[in-house]
Parts: C-alpha cells; sequence; structure tokens
C-alpha cells in the first residue's frame, strides 16, 4: 500500500514508529521499498555522501530533481521526499514554491522537505496552499553549518530550547505534515513530540521521536569520512563490498576470472574460416 502524508498523520494518531531511510538513486531505493521503509528521503547529503562535497552547500536543483526522479522509479510504496536545496527556498516566496513544483513535476516526489523555523513559515504556507506537502527540518539544519559555526547540537540552553518548540508549533500552524528533529536533546525532542500534533522524525534527537531517519551510507558503513555519535552501523556492508573488490582485482590479475562459466561460445569452424 502506497504511503502518504495521511499514513504519516494515522501513524501518529496512532503512537506507531515511523521509518525513513535517504536514497539517491533507483537500486537502493527499490531495495528500501522493498524492505518495507515508510518513507525515502532523497537528501541534500548526496552532496557530501555521493558526490565528496564538504558539506551539502553546493547541491544544486538540478542534482536534486536528477536523484529524486531516479529513487521516484525504484519506489512504489514509500512516501518520496526531496531536499530542497540551499537557495532554492530562502531568496523568496516565489522561488520556494517555484523550486518545490519543479522536484513534484520533474522529481516526481510527493513532497519536499526545507530546513528553518521561524525564518521559513511563509514559504511552507505558499508552499502548501499549491497543494505540494511539506516536511519541515529545524534543531541542527546542515545548510546553517557556516552561521552556527559546525555541526552542533542544537537547543541545550533554555533559550535556544524555548526556540525549537515554538518553531515547532509555528511550522505546524503553517501547515507541515511533519518535522525532521536533528541533532536535539532527548528530552527536548521529546517534549517537541508531544507538544505538536504532526509526527517528528529524529535523527540523533532520541528515541521520544514519533520516527527516526538516517543515511543509509552511515548505517550500512559504506561513509567512512566521519560517523556522526547517533549513527548505529546496522551492518558493515563497506568492509563486505571492499572485500569484494579486492577480490575482483585480484582474480582479473591471476586471469582465474572470466572462468568458462562467464564466457560465450562459438563454432570453431566460423573461427577457422576468418582471416
Amino acid at each position: 500500500m502506497k504511503n502518504t502524508t495521511a499514513t504519516f498523520k494515522k501513524a501518529k494518531e496512532e503512537h506507531k514508529k515511523l521509518t525513513m531511510l535517504t536514497a539517491y538513486d533507483y537500486s537502493f531505493a527499490k531495495i528500501m521499498d522493498e524492505a518495507g521503509v515508510d518513507s525515502i528521503l532523497v537528501g541534500d547529503s548526496v552532496g557530501m555522501v555521493c558526490l565528496g562535497y564538504e558539506d551539502t552547500l553546493p547541491v544544486t536543483m538540478e542534482d536534486m530533481i536528477h536523484h529524486t526522479a531516479a529513487v521516484s522509479r525504484g519506489a512504489k510504496n514509500a512516501l518520496v521526499v526531496a531536499d530542497m536545496p540551499f537557495m532554492s527556498y530562502q531568496t523568496s516566496v516565489y522561488d520556494a514554491v517555484t523550486n518545490a513544483g519543479r522536484l513534484i513535476k520533474e522529481g516526481r516526489a510527493q513532497a519536499v522537505k526545507l530546513e528553518g523555523g521561524f525564518e521559513v513559515v511563509e514559504q511552507i504556507k505558499a508552499i502548501v496552499a499549491a497543494s505540494i506537502p511539506v516536511v519541515a527540518h529545524i534543531g541542527l539544519t546542515p545548510q546553517s553549518v557556516n552561521a552556527f559555526g559546525g555541526f552542533k547540537v542544537q537547543g541545550k540552553s533554555e533559550a535556544a530550547a524555548q526556540k525549537l518548540l515554538d518553531e515547532a508549533r509555528a511550522i505546524e500552524e503553517a501547515g507541515a505534515f511533519a518535522v525532521v528533529l536533528e541533532c536535539v536533546p532527548e528530552k527536548l525532542a521529546a517534549k517537541i513530540s508531544e507538544a505538536i500534533s504532526i509526527p517528528t522524525i529524529g535523527i540523533g534527537a532520541g528515541a521520544g521521536c514519533d520516527g527516526q531517519v538516517l543515511v543509509y551510507q552511515d548505517m550500512l558503513g559504506l561513509f567512512s569520512d566521519f560517523t556522526p555519535k547517533f549513527v548505529k552501523k546496522f551492518a558493515n556492508v563497506g568492509e563486505i563490498v571492499r572485500e569484494a573488490f579486492e577480490g575482483y582485482i585480484k582474480e582479473v590479475k591471476e586471469g582465474t576470472f572470466p572462468a568458462k562459466e562467464h564466457t560465450y561460445k562459438m563454432d570453431d569452424e566460423i573461427l577457422d574460416k576468418l582471416y
């Protein structure tokens, strides 16, 4: 059954946890979809884990549309959410709606996600008014890494915690159907989850959220540049892949691959007639 925004609303009402993973291509999206994940986020994290940037800021609309379209072709049941990249919505409400529309029309996403609190309330309202579902994102917002002075936990002081709680309420009022809480203290995230009627999706925000999201390269051990504290490696696929590559290289150099069973035959009489 296709997951929708209604699925998220019902899960919150029934106290059922939601699952979300990132994906950036058809093959992994299909595997995740078959595994039964509720939602797939085409994150601007593609800039770091796929494109090799040091942060998400260089990612373009064209990058996001390209990867979102690939994921959408692989996801039959999961709700596909596409990140709006840096400067695709901050410049104006008009730009926000136009670019959100491109992710739906060209990328075939079913929802978009944008970072920020009070400063993007008007963008959220306008995008929702254009019949495009919105996931909000507060706490550590990676597109603001320069303003934050690095990737740091948010909401630890009384003032900062109150601001996040107020922003969550404002986002809900603006029409977002869910909100990602990133790198927020566990107790604060639980309080926010109780205070609003839309689902909270945590990443580094504890088990009190209504759902969880992880970058799949992190949870599979495929991205080794750094590992955030909140990541659990559910499998060390990176090591398995490395061993497979080493095995391939070894066999090719030894001449043991390809073997007979990997090759095609032809009639020797035809071969003998060649000159």
